[in-house]
């Protein structure tokens, strides 16, 4: 079977992304002792500081991930995922070392770079291509690696903190980089291997190379995607990340600002919401896999719940129930929203995967950037409570949009497919 072939490259993935999932919480999560080893005494300016290394991680997503995903349609896999694990390595020594904001931004910088123009330019097809009969739950995998780490990190975070030895929380992530390079070079890929079929003596083979899946795709619809359905299936990379990545940057300031919990209670409350986007990662596999949902109804539910929760953790002052209002949220939010909408992307506009993974996570991109430019801003301006209470705010609009959005898409399907979306595949 091919999908046996290609095990140790699903390893890969899989395991990047569970660094990944690290890496995208680091700064966040040891707040206080970055911005103090940057030499910051202001707590507010501290603040801030952090989120504007944020911001220039998503700048070098957004900078990347498009010509990422072109380059890794043409060179192949492997080398893009080593070489993202390669920065990996270098950005979390920088980390470690580095006393300047300078030299931080520059690291959280090629972070971004290494994210998304290497590692989700060429991991995200090659889940897919290594079992492209289930590339739906194959993509949803990604999230259940992604919020293992961030269930578990959150809480070391806290403990080596507590034991006076917070820079192994940046070791931890170093050495599985380090894993991750290792492996990349180890393993086969399923697209490198259709490479090394073409002609390499031969320019017009090249060019004539494409994938099977994506003309048999084009083959079933009736009529091409116009141009609102063009922008929705991209802009949704924005929404869903802008909420996503809103909820697990700010959901720890949320609960200790806005509820009044300890610095361990509020990484309880993170490590709540990445539990129930594991819950939703399995769920979710099981009704696209075995129950064959299109993953349109999916995204569609998790718009219209991630609103819900919203609204309770904005109203609701009691704290259980705004724990359990933060598990929904990581449900429906982050538990495989952002993959499947890229499985949205590809069922309405079939292309090369690289080039679709990149004009998605552009779109992506530009939410990890503005989010916490944003939110930066607003601490300076009117405090670090009041600033991420406004963010909420602006997470619940972003599901709203997602909602109508989506209620559109459901109505294209039925015109480019001749049957509904929300019916269960024969």
């Amino acid at each position: 079977m091919k999908e046996k072939k290609y095990i140790l490259s699903l390893v890969v993935v899989y395991l990047c992304y569970f660094t990944h999932g690290m890496q995208a919480i680091i700064l966040q999560q040891n707040k206080a002792n970055f911005f103090t080893q940057w030499g910051y005494t202001d707590e507010v300016l501290g603040a801030a500081a952090v989120s504007l290394v944020v911001t220039a991680t998503g700048f070098g997503k957004l900078l990347t991930v498009w010509i990422g995903g072109e380059i890794s349609d043409k060179i192949g896999r492997k080398v893009m995922a080593v070489a993202g694990g390669v920065l990996y390595v270098i950005c979390f020594a920088l980390l470690y070392f580095s006393t300047s904001f300078t030299a931080a931004c520059v690291a959280g910088f090629l972070m971004g770079v290494a994210t998304s123009g290497f590692w989700d330019a060429s991991l995200y097809p090659a889940v897919q291509e290594a079992v492209p009969k289930y590339s739906g739950s194959a993509l949803v995998g990604i999230k259940l690696f992604v919020s293992i780490s961030g269930i578990i990190y959150p809480l070391l975070v806290v403990y080596f903190a507590d034991q006076g030895n917070w820079k192994i929380n940046i070791l931890i992530p170093l050495v599985l980089s380090i894993v991750c390079v290792v492996v990349s070079v180890i393993a086969r890929f399923a697209y490198d291997d259709e490479l090394k079929t073409v002609d390499k003596k031969s320019v017009t083979d090249k060019k004539k190379f494409v994938d099977p899946e994506v003309e048999k795709a084009k083959a079933r619809q009736l009529v091409p995607p116009n141009t609102m359905v063009q922008i929705i299936t991209m802009a949704y990379g924005f929404l869903c990340m802008f909420i996503m990545f809103g909820a697990q940057q700010y959901t720890k300031a949320f609960g200790m600002n806005s509820r009044g919990l300890s610095e361990m209670q509020a990484a309880g409350l993170t490590s709540i919401y990445t539990a129930g986007s594991i819950v939703a990662v399995i769920f979710w596999a099981i009704m696209m896999g075995k129950l064959k949902w299109n993953p349109l109804k999916v995204v569609l539910i998790d718009s219209i719940f991630t609103a819900v929760a919203l609204v309770i953790t904005l109203l609701v002052q009691n704290v259980m129930v705004v724990y359990v209002a933060i598990a929904l949220l990581g449900f429906f939010a982050a538990g495989g929203a952002l993959q499947t909408g890229l499985g949205v992307r590809q069922l309405f506009c079939p292309g090369p995967k690289g080039r679709n993974t990149g004009i998605y996570y552009t779109f992506m991109s530009l939410a990890s950037c503005f989010l916490p430019y944003i939110v930066s801003a607003m601490t300076k301006s009117i405090g670090e409570a009041a600033a991420v209470n406004t963010m909420m705010g602006l997470l619940l609009a972003a599901a709203v949009i997602c909602i109508l959005a989506m209620s559109y898409l459901v109505v294209q399907h039925k015109k480019m497919y001749g049957v509904s979306a929300l019916k269960k595949a024969e």
